[in-house]
């Protein structure tokens, strides 16, 4: 098994470097691939700031990403939950946390009240709160 790092789904999504893409795509259609989390966040960052990508075409992307066979996602139940929430209008770092807080009674934060409403008008869980004195 063979992991990647951001640049090489970068390439592979992007079809944009006449090296470096074609390498990404002989890679990517390895045998055994293995994406971590981190890996799918920063390449949601880069899509997202670097590249100036709607949020439906990364949503396009990650759910290919999660459909190839041969590729292993860390924690693969929490990305998806991310995804879909990130398509419902979520940041996609915050819905990442989000997802992967899912066994805890709250999400303790200070990124303000926005996020809160956010995730109970999504019915997400857990609840988003900030700190309390």
């Amino acid at each position: 098994m063979r992991a990647v790092d951001t640049n090489v789904l970068t390439r592979y999504f992007r079809h944009d470097d006449s090296r470096q893409s074609p390498a990404a795509l002989q890679v990517m259609s390895g045998p055994a691939v293995f994406c971590p989390k981190t890996v799918i966040l920063e390449f949601e960052w880069v899509m997202r700031y670097v590249y100036r990508h709607p949020a439906q075409d990364i949503v396009r992307c990650l759910g290919t990403l999660l459909e190839l066979p041969n590729v292993t996602i860390e924690d693969e139940q929490q990305i998806m939950e991310a995804v879909h929430a990130y398509q419902r209008g979520m940041d996609f770092a915050d819905a990442l946390h989000l997802a992967a807080s899912r066994h805890c009674e709250e999400l303790v934060t200070f990124d303000g009240r926005r996020f809160a409403r956010r995730v109970a008008r999504l019915g997400l869980k857990p609840p988003v709160t900030a700190p309390r004195r």
